[in-house]
């Protein structure tokens, strides 16, 4: 086992890392921006190195210094999180040259993963179904009509390295192709550095489902059950449940079993999540992997009892799965996670600054996780995450209760938070009976 792991994050992430770490009785190093100076995961880490000024692109985003943090307190292995580096295939590559390991999967499977119609070829040839599309990058306006009128509109075109809704664009008539391709080629180029798309069918009103993957060093995989994401807004989920109610068990056995030979085939290490869309007619199609531990990931956690910050931490030591998870995975009742942000609820405008009160809800089957404290800055620099609400019940409605009374009990002065708007969700008759699908929040009603 290690010894010691570097936290290559900031935030809610970082400090959930140091508590797996602790509860293997691994030490720990933070790194921090200037403007995290004063962060609780500097705090409770045994170790804490300052890597550069508040902008991400010369601190947690800056490789040299990071590797540069990790030599200098000589640590065995380094933690991504998500976000940030967690995803980058050349930072996993140089962790491996500099003698640490990453905590992650191999960084040809990140690569490979990290480019969606890499990724889709790849499922599609171990038998996980797609979306009718392009078999590659879309090289012009005039083969994107050909194949939209031969798969028929609306379709969708996406960034092959895209993420967060950035680089899409939604086609529903020959007219409207041409300048959409190029409006979504010029904003991947912006902001993935790869002007690169490809173009698939487009489903109207689909749930988004996950699943959750773990795959050892020695050729095992599990699959930990799916997880529902369709509660989104403008590609950005807000709440998150597991398991999802739009599910059969017939469906999450099949799929299941298709995953493990699917990541198996693909020589997939570590934690990380299968993406799919379901159409109208309850049929999964893949859209991506998430090739890191997702901000999701405790819902999956308190269903199945698994901590799988652990199971990383673990699998990239050597161990094998069988030791890890103890006897076959059973999902018991059911969870939702409420992303709290700093923004306004209504306007949906960022609100950084200091935090003047604060109560974390709690009772039982309540569970907060968060880096923030009285007197604590949310900084306007980095995500606008200040905790993650999660509850426990024994089925979707003891759930739903739960959350509405962890909800009542959360208080966040000095900032504005989403608080009020995950309350209008939990008590919208659709939300209640699981009528979902990623245009919830169009047609919630007020």
């Amino acid at each position: 086992m290690f010894q010691k792991i570097l936290i290559a994050n900031r935030g809610e992430i970082a400090v959930r890392v140091i508590c797996a770490c602790k509860d293997l009785g691994i030490r720990t190093v933070a790194v921090y921006s200037e403007a995290d100076r004063n962060s609780l995961h500097v705090r409770f880490a045994d170790e804490a190195i300052c890597i550069g000024p508040a902008k991400s692109a010369r601190s947690y985003l800056d490789i040299p210094s990071v590797i540069s943090a990790a030599e200098i307190t000589n640590v065995n292995a380094i933690h991504p999180g998500y976000g940030f580096l967690s995803e980058n295939a050349d930072f996993a590559e140089v962790c491996e040259d500099s003698g640490i390991t990453f905590i992650g999967p191999k960084p040809q499977v990140i690569r490979t993963m990290g480019m969606k119609q890499l990724a889709r070829a790849a499922m599609k040839e171990v038998g996980i179904p797609i979306l009718p599309g392009s078999e590659g990058i879309l090289k012009s306006a005039e083969e994107g009509l050909a194949l939209a009128e031969e798969i028929g509109y609306p379709v969708i075109l996406k960034a092959v390295a895209g993420g967060g809704g950035r680089g899409m664009r939604i086609v529903r008539n020959a007219s409207e192709l041409e300048a959409n391709l190029v409006q979504a080629q010029q904003e991947a180029g912006a902001a993935f550095s790869c002007a690169d798309v490809y173009l698939e069918k487009f489903i109207e009103a689909p749930r988004h489902i996950e699943f959750q993957v773990l795959a050892d060093q020695h050729g095992h995989v599990e699959i930990l059950g799916e997880r529902e994401c369709s509660i989104q807004r403008r590609h950005q989920k807000l709440l998150e449940e597991a398991p999802s109610p739009g599910v059969s068990p017939k469906l999450r056995k099949k799929t299941m079993d298709t995953l493990r030979k699917a990541m198996k085939a693909v020589g997939y290490t570590n934690a990380g999540t299968v993406e799919f869309l379901m159409d109208e007619k309850g049929n999964l199609y893949f859209i991506e992997v998430n090739a890191r531990i997702q901000v999701e990931h405790p819902v999956t956690e308190l269903i199945t009892g698994v901590d799988l910050v652990k199971s990383q931490i673990r699998i990239a030591a050597g161990e094998k799965l069988s030791d890890i998870l103890t006897g076959p995975i059973e999902i018991t009742g059911h969870a939702i996670e409420c992303r709290i942000n700093a923004e306004h609820p209504e306007t949906f405008t960022p609100s950084p600054g200091r935090i003047t009160g604060l109560n974390l809800p709690g009772g039982i089957g309540v569970r907060v996780d968060t880096a923030v404290y009285t007197d604590g800055v949310i900084p306007p620099y980095y995500d606008s995450l200040v905790a993650k609400l999660i509850v426990h019940g024994k089925d979707r409605t003891e759930a739903i209760q739960r959350m509405r009374r962890a909800l009542d009990m959360f208080v966040v002065e000095g900032i504005h938070t989403s608080i009020p708007l995950h309350q209008r969700i939990m008590a919208d008759p659709d939300f209640v009976a699981a009528n979902l699908s990623t245009h919830f929040m169009d047609h919630m009603k007020k």
